[in-house]
């Protein structure tokens, strides 16, 4: 279970400031969690995150930070990655970038290898994190496989998102394996639909994903990190809780 982390997106509306965080990290460590992918703590100084995740005991996997600023100052995004003594950040959403041409495709991963060269060059491990977006199809092939393909392994790794994968009609497992060695991070998260048929992000364990499978492809390929994310939609409407059930799921999936 070392292997599993929270993503505090999750928690994003208990960790407002220093004394929020302070006790969802409490939390997380009670029910089991020892490190957490970092996300929404912009009012919270990256010194006063840093002493928290000192205090608490709680180890920064990975961090996402503003998409726009990664690829516009990567080298201010390393500054801050240092002070929260976190070595891999994440690329999270292309935000205004053009997706539908094959130019603008090739102009986004020029410039996620220039931010990558600079984040290689601090010691950091750069990531980009799919949404169903990247899973339309663009001169024959997906927009996340031209990504990869156009990018060095060695400047930009992938955090596939299992519940993103299925959203955009892909098998979860085939691609984690399609991606080997260059995928430290995972995000997992069930997809299950309402009763009108609406897709909605559910607890793991608690959907239509096949985990077996999942996992099984996870640690065949060397997923280091395997991080619980659940957007909203929590069965209880605490995502504390959301993150406990997920855990209590995933401590008896590695029993069996």
């Amino acid at each position: 279970m070392e292997n599993f982390a929270a993503q505090l997106w999750t928690v994003r509306s208990l960790c407002g400031d220093a004394r929020g965080l302070a006790s969802t990290l409490t939390a997380l460590r009670s029910i089991g969690y020892n490190a957490v992918e970092l996300a929404g703590l912009a009012a919270i100084p990256p010194a006063d995150v840093r002493r928290i995740l000192d205090d608490t005991g709680i180890a920064a996997c990975a961090a996402h930070a503003d998409a726009e600023l990664i690829l516009r100052d990567p080298g201010a995004v390393a500054a801050t990655l240092h002070t929260l003594g976190c070595a891999s950040v994440v690329y999270p959403y292309p935000r205004n970038q053009d997706l539908s041409s094959p130019e603008g495709v090739a102009r986004l991963c020029s410039l996620l290898s220039s931010a990558g060269a600079v984040f290689a060059a601090e010691g950091i491990i750069f990531s980009y994190h799919n949404h169903n977006l990247e899973l339309q199809k663009l001169g024959g092939k997906t927009i996340l496989q031209t990504i990869l393909e156009r990018t060095d392994p060695k400047l930009l790794q992938v955090e596939l998102d299992t519940y993103w994968l299925q959203a955009g009609g892909v098998d979860p497992a085939r691609w984690i394996e399609s991606c080997a060695q260059r995928e430290e991070l995972l995000h997992i998260k069930d997809y299950g639909v309402d009763p009108e048929g609406k897709p909605k992000f559910k607890e793991i364990g608690a959907g239509n994903l096949d985990w077996d499978g999942i996992l099984s492809a996870a640690w065949k390929v060397g997923c280091r990190w395997l991080i619980v994310e659940q957007d909203d939609h929590w069965t209880t409407g605490d995502p504390l809780e959301s993150l406990r059930a997920s855990w209590d799921y995933l401590a008896r999936s590695q029993e069996s």
